[in-house]
């Protein structure tokens, strides 16, 4: 009986120390994989590099209209060279003081979807302007192209009125909702123009729709300040514009898509 113990003992110390060895083709644990890397800070999740277009947008007939590294294809509005207060920042187009204007697209187009990201300052504003023609009797961006206003809403006095807030088609029409995020986070806007239809979108959500051209444009455009403006919104195609309002302001991803 005691030899029998002694052998039986034996063979449980042999079972459990086998039980306690790892096996020798066991996955690694969780803790030794790579940790995934983190998304920079307020960007939106899963976004691209900026200034970039992806595969399926280049099959799409999208455009880069600013690479993050150079001026080229841009202007001022009358004159050829960039304002020399628009620079370029991290990759992206900024005002860096006020006082040289607006700077635009040398290119003219429309129908078109634009998209672009868009951050301000504290108390800013600034704007996309778009369709915009140099006029003889046009002395600024806004006499002859419509807007999408940037702003801080809180801050800024324009915040109080409801169509002069960010995504807002500037003094025609009220954004249906406020989306924009907070000062010092990107924004996603995106200004479909069809010809006879314009969207502005801000961070997914539609919040301008109206028609263009019609009398039903007409009738908005002689309710706001742009009744005295003989030229403005009735172009069919004109250049892109962002507005030197005097405050800081950023700009990437700026692309388009012709329609």
């Amino acid at each position: 009986m005691r030899e029998s113990a002694t052998l039986a003992g034996g063979v449980l110390v042999a079972a459990l120390l086998a039980a306690c060895a790892p096996a020798a083709d066991a996955p690694p644990t969780p803790s030794s994989a790579p940790a995934a890397p983190a998304a920079a800070a307020g960007a939106p999740s899963g976004a691209m590099t900026p200034n970039t277009l992806s595969a399926a947008e280049l099959a799409e007939g999208w455009t880069l209209l600013f690479n993050g590294q150079t001026l080229d294809g841009w202007r001022s509005y009358k004159a050829d060279a960039p304002p020399a207060q628009w620079v370029i920042e991290d990759g992206a187009l900024s005002l860096s003081s006020g006082g040289g204007g607006d700077i635009m697209t040398a290119a003219e187009y429309g129908p078109f979807d634009l998209k672009l990201e868009w951050k301000i300052s504290p108390g800013g504003n600034s704007g996309v302007i778009y369709l915009v023609k140099t006029l003889e009797t046009a002395p600024n961006t806004y006499n002859t192209g419509p807007e999408m206003q940037v702003l801080d809403d809180e801050r800024h006095r324009d915040g109080a009125i409801p169509s002069h807030r960010a995504g807002a088609l500037y003094d025609l029409v009220i954004p249906s909702q406020a989306a924009a995020r907070p000062v010092g986070e990107w924004n996603e806007a995106r200004i479909v123009f069809t010809g006879s239809r314009l969207e502005h979108w801000l961070n997914g959500v539609k919040i301008v729709e109206t028609s263009y051209g019609d009398a039903d444009w007409a009738a908005k455009v002689e309710g706001s300040k742009f009744r005295t403006m003989p030229d403005f919104g009735k172009a069919s195609s004109g250049h892109i514009a962002l507005q030197d309002h005097g405050d800081r302001v950023w700009y990437r991803n700026i692309k388009l898509k012709p329609l």
